[in-house]
């Protein structure tokens, strides 16, 4: 497919069921904690169902970074020619970059802080967890600016997303045996893959991240994050994830023929129904009333109002390495608040439907 052209619809998602409770929290990016036991052990008590790995700047760094910095730095360790500065910033030097280079993570370097904490703290758990990385669109663009040639960006950028995807999957399932496992690739960039300036061609872009996300697939769901306001629905839908995360937005609505066909082929989304790009409110209760607004007008658009509410999740809007602890602690607690709802509101339908 051409860039600048549309898919014609979102691809199957895989008859596998996800296998998640409805309504479950769980969290999205990036989070402000210097202290990465404080931050793992808030997702343990605040997203019990779907607890997500907390993504932590190294401890040298000012940990109010933007999420797509600290992920990106996650992603670059064992990467020939990439290299994290002291201050915790991507440095590339494109004279080493070697698209056959072997790619060697370790997950002791300080950018995994975060992951090592949670195992440590969810030792025995039982029930599922999700984690999160960059994705290969991402960081192929990534690479491009930072002067590296399309070609060998993007190789390098799918080369590692997946050796990074297999030891990460390792790790989780050796030191949370009986944990089932959930994986977010993030993808800003994605929501841009139809504009003729891309660096490659949309059908490209869409088998990177295909091929990604079945690196741990089937045994490990995979999904597709995209926080861009402007997100490009049928392109997302198109790499094939079994889990769509974006933000709350009235314009989804458009896209409802889209939605309504992902959901009735058993995909789930992640609905990112707490902003985090302003101040938040005390109350969940306005995010509930905007969230509940736009299932209306996609039921109207024609998606099922009961799968809408079965196949969910909640989760903030995006990452929230920008606040400081305080908020994104009552960022999540917000996001608690309306997964409870919808976990309510999933249930009367479920009742319903068997009477």
């Amino acid at each position: 497919m051409p860039a600048g052209t549309m898919p014609a619809g979102p691809a199957p998602v895989s008859t596998t069921a996800v296998g998640l409770p409805s309504g479950a929290a769980t969290g999205i990016g990036s989070m402000p904690h210097a202290d990465a036991r404080q931050a793992a052990t808030l997702m343990l008590e605040l997203c019990p169902a779907l607890p997500s790995v907390p993504n932590l700047a190294s401890p040298s760094v000012t940990p109010r970074r933007h999420p797509a910095e600290v992920m990106l730095a996650q992603i670059a360790v064992g990467v020939r020619g990439l290299a994290i500065d002291e201050d915790g910033h991507l440095v590339v030097d494109v004279d080493r970059v070697d698209p056959l280079a072997d790619v060697t993570p370790d997950l002791a370097h300080p950018t995994f802080r975060g992951l090592r904490a949670f195992c440590e703290v969810a030792a025995g758990r039982e029930g599922s967890v999700k984690w999160q990385v960059l994705g290969p669109v991402s960081l192929g663009g990534a690479l491009v600016r930072r002067g590296v040639p399309v070609r060998a960006a993007y190789t390098v950028a799918m080369r590692a997303v997946r050796a990074h995807l297999r030891a990460i999957h390792a790790e989780l399932t050796a030191s949370l045996p009986r944990c089932r496992q959930v994986v977010f690739v993030d993808e800003p960039s994605l929501s841009r893959v139809q504009e003729p300036q891309f660096p490659i061609a949309a059908d490209v872009a869409l088998d990177l991240v295909s091929g990604a996300l079945a690196t741990v697939e089937p045994g490990c769901p995979g999904g597709i994050h995209c926080c861009h306001p402007d997100g490009d629905i049928a392109s997302l839908l198109a790499a094939g994830p079994r889990i769509l995360s974006m933000p709350v937005r009235p314009a989804l609505a458009a896209s409802a023929g889209y939605l309504a066909s992902f959901l009735d082929n058993g995909g789930w989304i992640a609905w990112g129904a707490v902003p985090t790009d302003g101040p938040l409110s005390s109350s969940a209760d306005r995010y509930w009333r905007e969230l509940q607004a736009l299932w209306c007008d996609l039921v109207v658009g024609g998606c099922d109002a009961g799968r809408l509410r079965r196949q969910a999740l909640v989760t903030p809007g995006c990452g929230l390495a920008l606040h400081d602890v305080e908020s994104a602690t009552a960022a999540l607690t917000l996001t608690a608040d309306i997964a409870a709802r919808v976990a309510s509101q999933a249930l009367a339908t479920d009742r319903s439907v068997g009477a």
